[in-house]
């Protein structure tokens, strides 16, 4: 059987076939050889040298394709190609089969101009090897799918001057043929019968580096799927393609399917043989207890850890009958993942550091060293001790030249700071992340920083922005972030997370609640428990107290039970500050120091900061002193705007006993710092918090007796007061 001029028979069992898009690339070659050094310029003779390789090793492309890329490197040449393939294909057979006789006097002479061990070279003499071993049968249909390829690249220029010359009324036509022409593009292997083994080998592994360092640049999910689907169709038997399928499924999170094509890739490997071949009969059991290992790490990615944990089982029972430490090393790494939440599971992952070390596993030995410092930066331990760790890290890193791993780092140092409320270094670091080059090579044109690394850092460089205020920044942020990982790759989740929010807290410092709550189901669907606690803000703000305090208490207990700290204290955060709102100050005293010895524990500042505000609205000013330096140096906006707003109220409160004079004197004081306040509130869009800054000032005003200015407050207050909703407990307190 033949299509487009390829023996379909015997698949990959020959290393190449003669297809008429080789034969236009053996033109060109001829052409280039026959070319002198003068004719050709030599950066013309540079851009053909650097088409040649992409040419050679990629699958057969359309004619019309063919010709633009020489033009675009020699036009000079792409008219001799043209020329000479239009008289191969308008002529006779024996123009062809001369064309094949002359290739052999590429290599006479005592100066060949070409080399017969040079990629061109072995190129040629394998085109010259498979159109020998032709039957004239085959020859003749090789000659007729020639004539149909140029047939079809002719008449492309044709359609395209007819689209120019077409009316108005005929675009929106126009432009649909036109988008399913982009489709027919992307599926042109397809089109092109079965892939020669180089063909597939470099289709394969070029659309596997691409989807870890570039995903953009891959194929979509549905084209990619369809040309593996069409290679598989050929030769079911191909490993690798089974392979590149799991990992395309697993853009997609398409479990089905995903194990699907896992078990036929290591299935596959076995019944080919290819491991036995290289490891003696060794290779079978490697295969099986390797297959078991992968399938173990693709149930834990989509949270099936009972699964998970019987293929560990199986995996390492198999390593340990055939006494493969390397995987049983693997496999260690694997059950600290799966038993992470375990208060014993650090004793698991210091073991699983010092066996990688032991057995020469740099990779595995840099992991555990990070998974290490995060589950000590959760555990609260102190910021240097951390880095000291990530500094032996990176000495490690550096050394292997790891460069995913250097990113790892980095983007775990933002993490770090900005848990621990550091938020000027996370944005050093996150910025040290984003100006760093790869230390792998890769082809021109890929961007090899789109991994989840970045993806970390942008997050927290948008979030960090939007913080301080600069909402346009972080927009500027997040687009970029959709463009560089579109809504369906892999890692998109971590920006739409972010956005999401980002819009959130626009939406409550803005008093637009019925935003904020269509928001909230957005964040739930990323992240369950962010979205239950943003959930009880909502109902908070909408003085629905009593759900949100039961809201409240079931993510409390379910924090408390996963040992998720940070969102423990969040949440006592937020039932103190309902507990104020019902008017029981006695009763949230003891979750405000609960929350604080967290805090302080854990050395989570940012927190502890926002505890001792809560607090001081209750104590005293000298306790204000002890949050307020480090919300003014490294604290959000917002929480800045707080606490100038609670140190004016306390400077008001402690005026009561004053004499005139010095009372006069405290309340300007207290004026200005409730301007400063009305500016950060400003910078975020926080109307509610204004609307209390100039009642505030408005009082003030009142007692000094400043008529004008009070006015004007009271003036700004009714506007703000009757666009925004009204809380059934005003936080203000009578003078």
């Amino acid at each position: 059987m033949m299509t487009n001029g390829v023996v379909h028979a015997n698949v990959f069992g020959i290393k190449d076939w003669v297809t008429p898009y080789k034969i236009a690339v053996l033109v060109l070659l001829n052409e280039m050889g026959r070319t002198g050094e003068g004719a050709v310029s030599l950066m013309e003779r540079r851009r053909l040298n650097q088409l040649l390789l992409p040419l050679l090793q990629g699958p057969d492309i359309t004619l019309s394709k063919l010709y633009k890329l020489i033009e675009e490197s020699c036009p000079q040449l792409a008219n001799s190609v043209q020329i000479r393939i239009k008289l191969m294909a308008e002529g006779e057979l024996k123009d062809m089969e001369q064309f094949f006789d002359d290739l052999s006097d590429s290599f006479s002479g005592t100066e060949p101009e070409v080399h017969k061990t040079s990629v061109v070279g072995l190129f040629l003499r394998h085109m010259i090897l498979a159109y020998s071993k032709l039957s004239f049968s085959q020859v003749f249909k090789l000659y007729t799918a020639l004539q149909q390829y140029f047939q079809n690249g002719e008449k492309k220029p044709v359609e395209d001057a007819d689209m120019e010359l077409a009316s108005r009324e005929e675009s929106e036509r126009k432009m649909e043929k036109e988008e399913l022409d982009v489709s027919i593009r992307e599926e042109e292997v397809s089109c092109s019968g079965p892939l020669s083994q180089k063909q597939a080998e470099f289709f394969l592994s070029q659309q596997a580096s691409l989807l870890k360092n570039d995903e953009t640049k891959a194929l979509t999910p549905a084209s990619l799927q369809k040309e593996l689907n069409n290679l598989l169709k050929f030769n079911p038997d191909f490993a690798e393609a089974h392979y590149l399928s799991y990992l395309n499924n697993l853009r997609v999170q398409d479990v089905f399917s995903s194990t699907h094509s896992l078990l036929h890739y290591f299935d596959r490997l076995i019944l080919t043989g290819a491991e036995s071949k290289s490891n003696g009969e060794e290779g079978y059991g490697r295969s099986l207890r390797y297959a078991a290992l992968n399938l173990a790490a693709l149930h834990c990615r989509f949270g099936h850890y009972q699964q998970a944990e019987l293929a560990l089982q199986e995996a390492i029972r198999i390593a340990q009958e055939s006494n493969d430490h390397v995987c049983l090393q693997h496999c260690l790494s694997w059950l600290y993942v799966l038993g992470q939440k375990r208060s014993d599971s650090y004793v698991l992952l210091e073991h699983s550091v010092k066996k990688a070390v032991h057995f020469g596993l740099p990779y595995l030995a840099s992991l555990g060293i990070q998974s290490l410092v995060q589950q000590r930066a959760f555990a609260g331990k102190t910021a240097n001790k951390l880095m000291d760790a990530l500094k032996d890290s990176d000495l490690l890193h550096w050394k292997h030249s790891l460069s995913e791993l250097i990113d790892i780092s980095i983007a775990q140092k933002t993490a770090i700071w900005r848990l621990y409320g550091r938020s000027t270094m996370a944005l050093q670091q996150a910025q040290l992340l984003l100006s760093m080059n790869s230390l792998e090579s890769v082809n021109a044109g890929v961007q090899q920083n789109n991994t989840e690394s970045f993806a970390v850092a942008l997050g927290h460089l948008a979030e960090l922005h939007a913080e301080q205020g600069c909402f346009a920044a972080a927009s500027e942020v997040l687009k970029h972030l959709k463009e560089r990982f579109p809504p369906n790759s892999q890692h998109a989740q971590l920006w739409m997370l972010c956005d999401q929010k980002i819009q959130f807290d626009r939406a409550m410092n803005d008093g637009k609640y019925h935003l904020a709550d269509s928001v909230v189901t957005g964040i739930t669907a990323l992240n369950s428990i962010e979205g239950v606690y943003r959930k009880a803000i909502v109902l908070q703000a909408q003085n629905q107290m009593s759900e949100a305090h039961k809201l409240l208490q079931k993510l409390l207990t379910h924090c408390q039970k996963i040992r998720n700290t940070e969102m423990v204290i969040s949440v006592l955060l937020s039932v103190a500050e309902l507990y104020w709102r019902s008017s029981s100050p006695t009763i949230a005293l003891p979750v405000l120091l609960q929350a604080l010895a967290l805090s302080k524990e854990y050395r989570l500042q940012h927190l502890a900061s926002e505890t001792v505000l809560n607090l001081a609205f209750a104590q005293a000013l000298s306790l204000l002193h002890m949050a307020i330096e480090p919300i003014l140096a490294d604290g959000a906006v917002l929480d800045k705007g707080r606490a100038m707003f609670l140190v004016a109220k306390c400077q008001v409160a402690s005026a009561a006993s004053y004499e005139p004079l010095k009372k006069a004197a405290v309340l300007e004081a207290a004026i200005e710092n409730l301007n400063e306040a009305k500016n950060y509130f400003a910078k975020v869009d926080c109307k509610e918090q204004i609307r209390d800054v100039v009642y505030f000032q408005a009082r003030l005003y009142h007692t000094l007796g400043k008529t004008q200015e009070r006015n004007r407050c009271a003036m700004l207050f009714r506007q703000l007061h009757q666009d925004l909703p009204f809380h059934g407990v005003p936080l203000i307190n009578l003078l």
